[in-house]
Order: C-alpha cells, then structure tokens, then sequence
C-alpha cells in the first residue's frame, strides 16, 4: 500500500509520474550513482534498480548484454543490495528493484524480501515470478508491506488481470507489445485502449514500460496510463553520448508534468 499511497499523492500536482531504470553495477557503480542523482534533481519519482542476471528473459539484446557486462566485471547481489541501500538512505524517493526469480531462490526467497524491506525498497518487480506458483515471494511480500508489482500483457483477459491485481500490489505493469526491452512502441489508440482497460479491470494504477523513447511518447500517455517507465532509451543516452547528456534527456521527460 505504500506504493499507492504514494503514487495518489505525487499525482495531486502530476499529469503522470516518471519511472527511471538502471542495471546496477553497469557500466559501472559511479555513473549508477551519477543516473540517480540526475534522475532526483530533475523530479523522477521513481527508480527502477535492476540486479543483474545471466537470463534476463525479459530483456533485450542491449539489457542483455549489460547484465552480462555487469557480472563479467564481478557484480554480486550483495554488492548491488549494498548499493541500494547507500542509494536509499541518500535520495527520499521510491526506489523498486527488478530482477528474476533465481536471484531471490539462491538468496532465499523470504530473506531476500525481507532485506528489501531492510534496505528501504517499496517494490520488486520479477517477471518470470508465476502468480500460481510464486506463492513464497508474494505472500513474502505481502507479510513485509513490500509491493510484487505484477506484469500484464496485450494477451492478458479480464480474468487474468483480475488475478494479476489480487497476487500484486502497488501498480500493473503493462507491457504495450509482444517481445522484449530496447524496441520502439507504437503508442496508438489501440495500445491506449488496452491500457485504459488495464487499468478498468486491476482496479490499480498502470505503468506503462519497453519503448518509451522520448517526450512524445510520455504525452500520449498522459491521462491513460499513471506511470510511464523509460529504460532502455536510457542506457542508449549515456552509452551513445556519456552521462553528461542524460540531464537534458531527463528534463524534457518530466516537462511533460
């Protein structure tokens, strides 16, 4: 519920909210650190910190190669928890950490959750974690006021949503198109209606993530979706022209409010 309570009151002077993503410990911890501290100073409201994972299913081939960039150079999960918690006691904004369910099965499903909630983490965001076998990491996540923020589809029915939204909390993750991270997304009325029918049968707030590219893509969502994610288009900006050019990147997303 802190997630919600959280999201109702940023949208009291915000049009839509801002979700910002980094792979934690790539390319390395400092322009991590640097990401974040211009994601705050430009009025992000929340951050999305992924650990790292040799499978990222999820992901595509610029997030895949990443990830395994990232665990070439050595980084443990107790070195990227150790990071978030440094992070979350120096910027008061909602921080949420996306990974896959192997990390939290080798860690131990209810100590991972419960360092979550040690270090300050509002949510966890695990795609491949079923709702009907994942009970473990939901339950967890319930017991501990941690939000499982689950993840929709364009093939995701009434029923399924209505499931979705019961087994997580938070928001619904919606994935506006078939396949994976780092593909521009066609935000047409289509998609849009999809995303207001989300939102109709979870009954929660939307975010909307893969392939929001710039500031046009943020406008089309104002008023359909609460919360648009950009990631990977992120990674493309620093790697393409150095962390530097991130802070003008970031200023014209959050001009949208």
């Amino acid at each position: 519920m802190q997630i919600e309570k959280y999201i109702a009151e940023r949208k009291k002077t915000k049009e839509i909210l801002i979700m910002t993503h980094q792979i934690i410990g790539y390319p390395d911890f400092e322009t991590n650190e640097k990401a974040i501290d211009c994601f705050y100073k430009n009025g992000v409201d929340m951050i999305e910190l992924q650990i790292p994972f040799s499978d990222p299913v999820a992901d595509g081939p610029a997030f895949a190669k990443s990830n395994q960039a990232a665990l070439e150079k050595g980084v443990k999960v107790k070195q990227c928890l150790d990071f978030i918690e440094k992070i979350s006691g120096k910027y008061p904004i909602t921080f949420l950490i996306m990974t896959y369910y192997n990390i939290l099965y080798q860690y131990g499903v209810p100590q991972f959750v419960k360092k979550c909630k040690e270090i300050n983490v509002k949510g966890i965001i695990v795609p491949d974690a079923a709702i009907d076998e994942a009970h473990e990491y939901y339950e967890g996540c319930s017991n501990e006021g941690i939000s499982a923020i689950t993840i929709a589809s364009p093939y995701s029915d009434k029923s399924r949503i209505e499931k979705l939204s019961i087994a997580g909390d938070g928001f619904i993750y919606y994935v506006p198109r078939k396949g994976v991270t780092g593909c521009k997304t066609d935000f047409n009325l289509d998609v849009l209606d999809k995303i207001s029918l989300v939102k109709e049968y979870s009954g929660k707030n939307v975010a909307v993530g893969f392939g929001i590219q710039n500031q046009d893509d943020v406008k089309r969502l104002v008023g359909v979706a609460d919360i648009a994610i950009i990631g990977s288009k992120i990674q493309k900006v620093i790697e393409d022209e150095g962390i530097e050019a991130l802070d003008n990147f970031i200023k014209s997303i959050c001009s949208v409010n």
